[in-house]
């Protein structure tokens, strides 16, 4: 038995590693040991010992001690995706170091911000030596502190069955992007151990590993594409080739592992539909369903949209001629995006330019490209290997949980026929649509959508993708009615069949009567006359039939909105969303790129009206390739919102810097933070604000936040002796009251802001707001359905923040109204028990106002409202 002592090789807070956010590591697949949160960036050595691997990415370090261990130093998670960016190795494969020696310097800041976590792993790759542990907690000082304490049995003597008669794989072509590290080694090394009485052998080139060791498999070196075989002898040899071959090509757990290219005896695999038990049907067999991806009604005629199969030959004309091939086509694609995005920001369309300049990203994708290389060096022709590189990225994000991410499977599929169209010279027909068409498709791809004829089409159902997806953000540009998610059914049904798309209810109805037809179009036909109308009295203040003035706002996302706001009456920016600034980028914007950009939307707006900029919200649904979140079982209870600003200082303190810098550009600008639940979150970041406001030598803006989480809502009375005022996003708050995902294909129906609970809680946020003279204003989508906005007043909300084209409706039906009656049909719709209750309270937006009294339909009126509060003070405008 020897005791093996090991000083801790970095300084910082010791966690256990069961508690690491890692399944690998906290199941101790590579072994048992101890996790660092490290302050410093420089890896010591713990103990003496000979340098047995050291990853080529720089993050990872193993030595051998006398005694035998085997101690794996792994720093941070997910860091072997840096590709050794941020790492500078000090020492070399096969260098003997003492204790306090350096191994690896590190840039914490960078890694902080690139990786999921910085977390640093020290542990024991042959850990079945371990006969006893002392694991240290707290903080630990590198060099000083003794971090474990192991009693380590004999080596173990003899092998693992007889070498006798062996079996050997085929090639495997490993897939992983990042080659066999920690991660997937420690996944096939616990696999091999399963094999008792077998002795089991991974190959690369001449180059063997014991596939029971964890460091043995990573001194193999094995990078993506590599050709690996394993070997085996033994009493269970056949069944271990065959199912570590087969791990090993799945990408052995390693998530992001692309399936090698197909070799020449397979074809690649069709897209399958979305599973047919996601979609909710409806009883009528002449009604279809899905998701609402742009808003709208529209009555047309069905047309099919189907993309011809491109062929490909599958070998190729030499190595040399096929990578000619494929550099020619990936020019010709980047200057047919670029042609389209100077197209779109010559239109002052940045949003729709901002899609096809992430294709032009994606077109040049390293990893897409290693995978199309590996396979044209194996004598495929580019267009065969570009075609199934695609297919197992475009697989790949489609599989992924999260539903932004997989969403964006689509734009790797347009880029991909964009390509293989100009590798195969296949014609790419412009699609020639009838007149008053409603274009049914599996999937339709950014490009199909930017360059419908919005004169001829009429809206579109697809049965892929979803509301976040840029085809939805097109469709919603271009005004166009969209369903996403929509019933595998719909793709039988015939062209020219008749049907009436309304995409807010989210169905698509066949076969409709004239009668309802008639009355679909005599509703277009008032809606249009209304919107003229509205828009001329656009300017008029928002102030109700006996003299109660609302504030109507705008959400926007960037300066092409703010320039729109005067022109529809509206009053100011109630929701700045910022992260306009953060998205699509490789990226965060510096400094002085957030100021320029703030201080123009403010100008835009001018001096005297609000602006109210919402500081980053992403987590949860709206994932940032360049800021890594630990991936989560239920994103949007995990880190989010304020909670990734609080994660990462830097980040919010650069954000802050620019908005307090840019306030001066107007009179009534404000901050307010997003998914805030707790008065401690509140305090620390106003802690931040004040601190860098006071080394600007600038004063603090007035500071709200959002009531998105129903514990702000509850809390409101306490929250309002702290923020300056409130904001409440009804979206989020309806899904987290109610516990329904308002994405989910089935949920979606039922998350309905005008619930009776969500409208107690909007009651309890201003009651508390107004007890201390704060304002209230509704940000989310609540705000703009005219069924919500007498209840709305009637609760006392001072401020509807609504989307640009309800500006005029929403200030027109506010004039029709009496806040008088609103307060009664709020009492009205506080004690019914359903969101269905609720809006038969409400007269049809077509009827007339609420008659006064009485709530729709001359309903008797409730107890009378109870005593006004105070006004608010509009502390932020």
């Amino acid at each position: 038995m020897a005791t093996l002592r090991l000083l801790a090789p970095l300084s910082g807070q010791t966690w256990p590693i069961e508690r690491i956010p890692d399944p690998v590591f906290a199941q101790k697949m590579v072994g048992d040991g101890i996790s660092i949160d490290p302050i410093d960036g420089v890896l010591k050595a713990p103990c003496d010992g000979e340098v047995m691997t050291l990853h080529a990415a720089g993050h990872a370090v193993t030595l051998r001690t006398a005694e035998g261990a085997e101690v794996l130093m792994h720093i941070g998670i997910d860091t072997v995706a840096l590709k050794g960016q941020g790492f500078t190795s000090k020492v070399k494969v096969g260098d003997q170091v003492q204790a306090g020696t350096p191994l690896i310097e590190f840039d914490l800041d960078f890694i902080a911000t690139h990786a999921r976590s910085v977390l640093t792993q020290v542990v024991i790759a042959n850990s079945d030596r371990v006969e006893r542990w002392e694991k240290a907690s707290g903080n630990v000082v590198a060099g000083r502190d003794v971090l474990l304490t192991l009693e380590l049995s004999a080596a173990a003597e003899g092998g693992y069955g007889s070498d006798g008669a062996s079996v050997t794989s085929a090639a495997i072509l490993i897939p992983n992007p990042s080659g066999l590290h920690a991660r997937p080694a420690a996944v096939v090394a616990n696999l091999a151990k399963t094999f008792h009485g077998t002795n089991i052998k991974l190959q690369v080139g001449d180059r063997q590993a014991n596939a029971r060791s964890v460091t043995s498999i990573m001194a193999l070196e094995v990078a993506r594409g590599d050709k690996v075989y394993v070997i085996a002898s033994g009493a269970h040899a056949e069944a271990a080739v065959a199912k570590l071959a087969e791990v090993l090509a799945q990408g052995s757990g390693d998530e992001g592992s692309a399936p090698a290219p197909a070799p020449a005896s397979t074809t690649v695999a069709p897209l399958s539909a979305p599973p047919e038990s996601v979609r909710r049907k409806s009883e009528d067999p002449n009604v279809l369903e899905g998701v609402a991806a742009s808003p709208g009604l529209a009555v047309g005629e069905i047309f099919q949209v189907r993309h011809t199969e491109i062929a490909v030959t599958e070998e190729g004309e030499g190595v040399d001629a096929e990578r000619r091939h494929l550099s020619a086509a990936i020019d010709a694609a980047k200057g047919q995006l670029g042609a389209i995005r100077a197209q779109l920001h010559a239109k002052s369309d940045a949003a729709k330019a901002a899609i096809f300049a992430a294709h032009e990203e994606l077109v040049s994708d390293p990893d897409l490209l290693e995978i199309v290389e590996s396979a044209i060096s194996k004598g495929k022709s580019a267009a065969f290997a570009w075609r199934a590189a695609v297919n197992t990225h475009a697989n790949l994000l489609a599989a992924l949980r999260n539903e932004l991410l997989a969403q964006r499977a689509n734009d790797v599929r347009d880029v991909g026929r964009r390509v293989l169209a100009l590798l195969t010279g296949a014609e790419m027909p412009r699609l020639e649509y009838p007149q008053n068409a409603i274009l049914i498709a599996e999937d339709l791809t950014p490009s199909d959508t930017a360059s419908l004829d919005r004169g001829r089409v009429m809206g579109f159902c697809t049965v892929r993708g979803g509301a976040t997806s840029h085809v939805a953000i097109l469709a919603r540009s271009l005004g166009l009615p969209a369903l996403a998610g929509t019933e595998p059914a719909v793709l039988d049904v015939p062209n020219g069949t008749v049907a009436i798309l309304d995409a807010g209810k989210g169905t698509l109805r066949l076969h409709p009567s004239p009668e309802e037809i008639t009355r679909i179009h005599a509703a277009q036909e008032r809606a249009e006359r209304r919107r003229v109308e509205d828009q001329a009295h656009a300017h008029e203040p928002a102030i109700t039939r006996d003299g109660h003035r609302v504030e109507v706002v705008a959400n926007i996302g960037g300066l092409k909105e703010a320039k729109k706001i005067a022109g529809l009456g509206g009053e100011g920016v109630g929701l700045l969303r910022s992260e306009f600034l953060f998205m699509e980028r490789s990226d965060a914007p510096t400094e002085d790129q957030q100021y320029e950009s703030y201080r123009a939307i403010i100008e835009a707006v001018g001096t005297d009206g609000p602006v109210i900029i919402r500081t980053l919200d992403v987590g949860g649904d709206k994932p940032l390739t360049y800021l890594p979140i630990p991936k989560e079982d239920n994103p949007f209870l995990g880190e989010r919102g304020v909670r990734v600003g609080l994660d990462r200082p830097e980040l919010l303190r650069t954000q802050l810097r620019a908005i307090l810098r840019a306030a001066p550009a107007g009179k009534k600008v404000s901050v307010m933070f997003p998914m805030i639940a707790t008065l401690g979150e509140l305090r620390e970041v106003k802690a931040i604000m004040a601190e860098e406001a006071a080394r600007l030598g600038l004063p603090t803006i007035p500071t709200g936040i959002m009531v998105e989480v129903p514990a702000a809502a509850v809390m409101a009375a306490q929250f309002a002796k702290e923020a300056d005022f409130f904001s409440i996003g009804t979206n989020d708050l309806t899904q987290y009251t109610l516990a329904m995902d308002r994405g989910h294909p089935k949920l979606a129906p039922k998350v309905d802001g005008l619930n009776p609970a969500v409208l107690q809680l909007i009651a309890l946020t201003v009651e508390g707001a107004h007890r201390e003279g704060r304002f209230v204003g509704i940000c989310g989508g609540l705000a703009s359905d005219p069924h919500a906005v007498p209840i709305l007043i009637g609760l006392g909300v001072d401020e509807l923040s609504v989307s640009l084209p309800s500006i005029p409706a929403i200030k027109a039906q506010i004039r029709t109204l009496s806040l008088a009656d609103c307060r009664v049909l709020a009492q009205q719709a506080l004690a019914v028990g359903s969101p269905e209750e609720v809006r038969a309270l409400v007269p049809d937006p077509d009827e007339s106002s609420l008659p006064p009294s009485a709530g729709a339909g001359g309903a008797p009126s409730a107890p009378a409202a109870p005593e006004p509060v105070p006004e608010p003070t509009l502390a932020a405008h």
